[in-house]
């Protein structure tokens, strides 16, 4: 690796910071899917444990993943390809404890992930009883944050569920440990077995770090980046959206509709962080020229410029990422519509995007919240307290369980205010739209009417 692709791998410690995109997930999609008639009028699924999915359907999940394996080397432009050892095998005698630790090392994924029978409540909705509650790490492996909003409401098999819920809950879920520590250099041991090498940035030290190359995708930057650190293009969306999203259909056309749903929100979550500016921009509001720059003094020995950098940059994802969060959070406890739930429930936009395909998230999603990654910063450093968004001395990731951002905002100026409210409200509208489109297209390539009786 040259010295400025290593200088860009520390730049990329900001991978730490930046591995959330939108802060709980669910929210957001319980308002982009409860006027979708696909989805909001959708019978009634059976709840079934994973085991028992992958029981009945062992000899297509093998076929699958091995046409996922087939598609993963053909279509994406860097993918280590798995180990032969980990492909999944249908072996109808072993237990149900061995063909679940088989299937998720065949997908690489974290072999402890829960894959727990829950759904997360809609604030909007009714409170749930505090004994139906489970707790945090029965469903996530992390570590639960100060001043968490995720409440998970635990399922039996056999129970009735709605299907918004099953996708809301889920679009949430690769947040809860699915993607940590897939590298050879991650303290774990199926990192050293999965194949996907070395971390290519962040920090392999800090857990959070490590599924930042899962949850973002550098698809459109300058090509002189690309030619002086190619690493930058070892991300892995579009594989779990097209993992999960054919594991949907599959579900789908053999009646584990449960399954099905499950898996759509699986996919829905790598789509959505894509609408994030975040996590499809290298450097938001740094030209390549600078970016470039600012590596070169840390080459030479001057790094301030580098670390400030990655301070900002954070500062202004998670500072995104809160108001975003408290804005659909508050109004849903309050049960007061504004634009932002507005925008993410109308479809009026959702036809005029392509139509959804494996390289939907590259070819859309990713960029078109590239395109506005620079207007965003402009809004959020002229809108937002100046110490939260320019000052590299405050670490917002430390004090943020502390600062509520309404309050801060309430004390700024109206109409910088209402130009944040505006491209917020612009955000939430493509990840309602997108976010619908995936569900389309899921749908469409199941074959099977979603409200199909359950089997």
């Amino acid at each position: 690796m040259n010295r400025f692709a290593l200088a860009l791998v520390a730049l990329l410690g900001l991978g730490a910071g930046q591995a959330l995109a939108w802060s709980n997930h669910s929210y957001g999609a319980y308002r982009a899917f409860e006027k979708m008639p696909e989805v909001a009028q959708a019978a009634l699924v059976r709840v079934e444990p994973l085991e028992a999915f992958l029981k009945a359907q062992e000899k297509a999940i093998e076929a699958l993943l091995a046409r996922q394996e087939a598609w993963a080397q053909s279509q994406l432009a860097v993918y280590p390809a798995r180990p032969p050892a980990l492909a999944f095998k249908a072996e109808p005698n072993r237990i149900d404890a061995a063909r679940r630790l088989a299937f998720l090392m065949a997908l690489r994924v974290a072999p402890n992930s829960k894959f727990a029978l829950y759904v997360q409540a809609d604030p909007w909705g009714q409170r749930p009883p505090t004994a139906t509650l489970l707790a945090h790490d029965c469903v996530d492996t992390l570590p639960e944050q100060p001043n968490s909003t995720y409440r998970f409401v635990g399922l039996k098999a056999g129970d009735l569920v709605a299907p918004l819920a099953v996708l809301a809950s889920a679009s949430a879920e690769p947040d809860y440990g699915l993607d940590i520590n897939l590298w050879a250099d991650s303290p774990s041991d199926w990192g050293k077995v999965y194949g996907f090498g070395a971390l290519p940035f962040g920090n392999p030290a800090l857990y959070f770090s490590t599924q930042a190359p899962f949850h973002m995708g550098f698809f459109h930057e300058d090509r002189v980046i690309y030619k002086a650190a190619p690493f930058i293009k070892k991300t892995f969306p579009l594989l779990r959206i097209h993992q999960y999203s054919s594991l949907a259909a599959l579900a789908f056309r053999s009646g584990h509709l449960y399954w099905g749903w499950r898996f759509t929100g699986l996919a829905l979550h790598y789509v959505q962080d894509l609408t994030q500016p975040y996590h499809a921009s290298l450097s938001p509001g740094n030209s390549s020229v600078k970016l470039i720059g600012i590596n070169l003094l840390a080459m030479a020995g001057m790094p301030r410029m580098k670390n400030e950098m990655i301070v900002l940059l954070s500062n202004r994802h998670l500072a995104l990422e809160k108001y975003q969060n408290q804005l659909v959070y508050n109004a849903a406890l309050a049960r007061q519509e504004s634009t932002l739930e507005k925008s993410l429930r109308t479809s009026s936009t959702d036809a005029s995007y392509p139509a959804w395909s494996d390289l939907y998230a590259r070819d859309v999603v990713s960029r078109q919240s590239q395109a506005l990654a620079s207007r965003l910063t402009d809004i959020l450093v002229d809108a937002l307290p100046l110490v939260y968004v320019t000052d590299p001395s405050f670490d917002f990731g430390v004090k943020e369980s502390s600062i509520d951002l309404l309050a801060a905002l309430s004390k700024q100026d109206a109409a910088k205010r209402s130009r944040l409210d505006s491209i917020t409200t612009e955000l939430m509208g493509n990840f309602g739209a997108h976010s619908r489109n995936v569900v389309r297209g899921v749908l469409k390539a199941s074959t099977v009417p979603a409200s199909a009786p359950d089997h």
